[in-house]
C-alpha cells in the first residue's frame, strides 16, 4: 500500500539534498514529497541564511569552528532550536492527515518538527537521517521516533544527546557509485575526462561550494611527486579560474557524473567528510582527509579516522605516503536505511 512520505532537507551544500534524493529513490514505491527547510522560513530569511553560511565558510572558516563549539552548550543550542520554529507555520501546512512519515535530513528541520509535535497532534511517524559522520547536539531531536546514524560513533553521540531509538545504516549514495568493473572501464573513464593514463591521480574535492584550502591542497599534492591533482571546484568559478591560471592541467567545475570521475582516479583527498566521502568509499577508492574545514570538517575527520574509514593527514610531510596507500578502504555497515523506514511506517500503521 502506497503511503505518503514528506522528506525535508535544505540546500546547504549538497549533502542534505543528496541524502533526501536517494532516500526518495529507495522509497519510491510510496508517494514522496520534498520540501526545502529554507523555503519554509518567512520572507528572504532562508536565502540569507544559506548565503551567510556560504560566506562564513569561504571567508571566515574558523568562525564556524567557534560557532559550533558555542552551540554545544544547551543554552546556546536552545536559541537555535527556538529559531527553527519560524518554519513551523509553512511546515505544518505540508503535513496532512494522510502523511504517514516525515523524514528530516537537516537539523533545523528536525527541531521545527519537534516544535510541531509538542503543540499539535501530528499524524504519522518522524525520522531523522543523520548525514555527517560526527553528530552535533543540534542534529538530534529527542522527539523523533527514529534516528539513523552512519557509524557506531555517531550512534553513541546521538544517544548521548537524548535520542530514544538509534539505528546504524550505511550512508545513502546513488546507484551509479560503484567500483570500476574492469581495467577497460577505468581506462575509458580517464579518456572521457581527458585524463592521462600513465599517472596516479588524486581527486581533490571540497563540496559543492569548493570551499577551504583547495589551492594549498592542489599545491601539496603536486609537490608530493607521487600523484597529480584532479580538482573539482564545484560551483566556485573564482577558484576554477585561479587554478586554471596557475597552470594546473586537470581542473573541473560542477561535475554531473561524479561517479565516473571517481572511477577514473586512484585516491580521493577531501576536507569535509560529507556526501562525497561516502560516494568515494562506495566506489572502493582510498580516501584521506587533508587540510580539513574547521567545525564540522574537523569533527567528521576525527570520527572517520577513529572508525578506520578515512585517515586524517595532519601535515604535508605525511601526504606522500597517504597518497600511495593501496589498501582497500574499510566499507560502511552493510545495511540499507530504507527497510528501517519501511518498518517504521508499518509499525505506525499497526499502532493506529
Amino acid at each position: 500500500m502506497r503511503k505518503r512520505i514528506l522528506i525535508v532537507s535544505a540546500r546547504i551544500g549538497a549533502g542534505h539534498d543528496g541524502a533526501a534524493r536517494e532516500l526518495a529513490r529507495r522509497l519510491s514505491s510510496h508517494q514522496i514529497e520534498h520540501a526545502d527547510f529554507l523555503d519554509l522560513l518567512p520572507g528572504q530569511l532562508g536565502k540569507r541564511l544559506c548565503s551567510a553560511y556560504h560566506h562564513q565558510l569561504e571567508w571566515l572558516p574558523r568562525s564556524w569552528d567557534w560557532l559550533l563549539r558555542g552551540l554545544s552548550s544547551p543554552g546556546a543550542a536552545g536559541l537555535a532550536v527556538r529559531a527553527s520554529a519560524l518554519a513551523c507555520r509553512n511546515l505544518s501546512a505540508l503535513i496532512t492527515p494522510a502523511t504517514d512519515l516525515v523524514i528530516s535530513t537537516y537539523p533545523l528541520a528536525s527541531h521545527a518538527m519537534a516544535h510541531l509535535r509538542s503543540r499539535e497532534n501530528l499524524p504519522g511517524s518522524f525520522a531523522v537521517y543523520l548525514t555527517d559522520p560526527s553528530v552535533h547536539r543540534l542534529c538530534v531531536s529527542p522527539t523523533a521516533d527514529l534516528h539513523i546514524a552512519p557509524n557506531p560513533t555517531a550512534a553513541r553521540q546521538t544517544r548521548r544527546f537524548g535520542a530514544s531509538r538509534v539505528e546504524i545504516a550505511a550512508p545513502v549514495v546513488g546507484p551509479g557509485f560503484h567500483p570500476a568493473a574492469s581495467k577497460a572501464e577505468y581506462v575509458q573513464a580517464r579518456g572521457s575526462f581527458g585524463l592521462p593514463q600513465d599517472r596516479r591521480l588524486a581527486l581533490v574535492v571540497a563540496g559543492s561550494w569548493g570551499v577551504g584550502e583547495v589551492e594549498q591542497i592542489a599545491r601539496d599534492v603536486t609537490r608530493s611527486g607521487v600523484a597529480q591533482p584532479v580538482v573539482v571546484c564545484g560551483r566556485n568559478t573564482a577558484l576554477l579560474h585561479r587554478l586554471q591560471q596557475a597552470g594546473y592541467p586537470h581542473i573541473f567545475g560542477w561535475i554531473a557524473d561524479m561517479a565516473r570521475l571517481m572511477r577514473a582516479c586512484d585516491v580521493v583527498v577531501q576536507n569535509a567528510g560529507g556526501l562525497t566521502t561516502s560516494e568515494a568509499l562506495t566506489c572502493g577508492l582510498p580516501v584521506l582527509t587533508y587540510r580539513c574545514l574547521p567545525g564540522h570538517g574537523r569533527a567528521n575527520a576525527r570520527v572517520l579516522d577513529e572508525e578506520g574509514l578515512v585517515p586524517w593527514v595532519r601535515s604535508p610531510e605525511g601526504l606522500p605516503a597517504a597518497l600511495v596507500a593501496t589498501d582497500p578502504p574499510r566499507s560502511f555497515a552493510d545495511r540499507d536505511p530504507a527497510p528501517l523506514l519501511e518498518k517504521l511506517l508499518n509499525t505506525a500503521k499497526a499502532a493506529a
